[in-house]
């Protein structure tokens, strides 16, 4: 089994020519809306697991690499006013260049491996629209797909087990199923692909860094799963 880990909202970095745009935005751009917070960090702290790893830095909110290219939310309500010349090179540059290269060596290890696993690593914000999250941990995923509901409950178990006070859910607080990098690569991959986002809780991070205890266990049930 070869383990696949990447981060595609790990900063909110807005790259040359583009910041001018984004004078206004200071607050979104430093809130959920504009990155993970804490996803790098656990992200980082993870990474020594993975046979293979990669990680964006780039704001969403220049260009979202979890959403299809035909998604309405490729670009947000600031970079949807780009021209169509600079939208085309954000893709290029930024979108195309990070995924093309993660499903190149996805679809090069389901050549020799027999399951390919690959954990998108996320955070969520507490509290949306004044309603509050009730979990710590998300496991999205495809319910259709049986490897990886099996994954994700090995993987829930192994969590439990080291810290059974942990609230963790399935396909919350998102489907799995919905639009996103991991339900792009189930199509293009074949059944061995085993495509998983990790959501954990923004309660956790402290200063863009998740609680060490909770990178402690996470670290540990991952390794348990892919064993």
């Amino acid at each position: 089994m070869k383990l696949i880990l990447t981060c595609e909202h790990g900063g909110n970095k807005i790259p040359k020519p583009y910041p001018s745009y984004f004078d206004n935005h200071a607050t979104i751009l430093n809130s959920h809306r504009g990155y993970d917070l804490g996803a790098l960090n656990l992200f980082n702290h993870l990474k020594s697991l993975a046979h293979f790893s990669a990680f964006s830095e780039t704001s969403r909110l220049l260009i979202e690499l979890n959403r299809s290219l035909h998604h309405k939310n490729l670009f947000s309500e600031v970079s949807k006013s780009l021209s169509e010349n600079e939208k085309e090179e954000i893709i290029s540059r930024y979108y195309l260049e990070y995924r093309d290269e993660v499903e190149t060596v996805i679809k090069k290890y389901l050549k020799t491996s027999k399951k390919v696993v690959h954990l998108s690593v996320h955070s969520f914000t507490p509290v949306l629209n004044s309603v509050t999250r009730k979990c710590d941990i998300g496991l999205l995923y495809d319910s259709r797909n049986a490897s990886e509901k099996g994954f994700c409950k090995q993987l829930k178990k192994e969590i439990l087990k080291i810290d059974n006070t942990l609230n963790v859910r399935y396909n919350y607080p998102y489907l799995g199923k919905a639009d996103g990098f991991t339900s792009y690569l189930r199509k293009q991959c074949n059944k061995n692909y085993i495509g998983v986002e990790l959501e954990v809780n923004q309660k956790f991070s402290i200063n863009n860094k998740i609680n060490e205890d909770l990178k402690a266990v996470l670290f540990s049930a991952i390794k348990n799963s892919i064993s």
